[in-house]
C-alpha cells in the first residue's frame, strides 16, 4: 500500500503559476499526475520515471514540470503559463507493478491515488 497526499492547489490568473507537492511514503518506479475537470473522465498529465525522466501529455508540454525529491519523499509539479483549461482536481498516482524503463507508457494505469487538489485557473 502506498500512501499519497497533495498539497498546493488553489485559485490563480490566466498566465500564472503554482506548484502542486504529493507526499509518499513508500517509493515506487513510477509516479505521475492526473487531472480531472468537472463532468470530464480523467486526463493524463505527466508520468516520472525513478531517474527523473517524465513524458508529458501534448496539453501541458512546455508549460508543467514533473519532479522528485527523495530526500523530503515529494514529487512535485510546477505549472506555469496556466490556462483556463488546466482548471480541475490533480491527483497524483504511483504504481508499484511497472518497472522505471516502462514508465514512459504509462499514463492513468496507476495503482495508488491521492485524493486530490483542486487548481482553478480564471481567465
Amino acid at each position: 500500500q502506498v500512501q499519497l497526499e497533495e498539497s498546493g492547489g488553489g485559485s490563480v490568473q490566466a498566465g500564472g503559476s503554482l506548484r502542486l507537492a504529493c507526499r509518499f511514503d513508500k517509493r515506487t518506479a513510477c509516479m505521475g499526475w492526473v487531472r480531472q475537470a468537472p463532468g470530464q473522465e480523467r486526463e493524463w498529465v505527466t508520468t516520472i520515471n525513478t531517474e527523473g525522466r517524465a513524458k508529458y501529455s501534448d496539453a501541458v508540454k512546455g508549460r508543467f514540470t514533473a519532479s522528485k525529491d527523495y530526500a523530503k519523499d515529494s514529487l512535485y509539479l510546477q505549472m506555469d503559463s496556466l490556462k483556463p483549461e488546466d482548471s480541475g482536481l490533480y491527483y497524483c498516482a504511483a504504481d508499484s507493478r511497472w518497472t522505471s524503463f516502462q514508465c514512459k507508457d504509462l499514463q492513468a494505469g496507476y495503482n495508488y491515488w491521492g485524493q486530490g487538489t483542486q487548481v482553478t485557473v480564471s481567465s
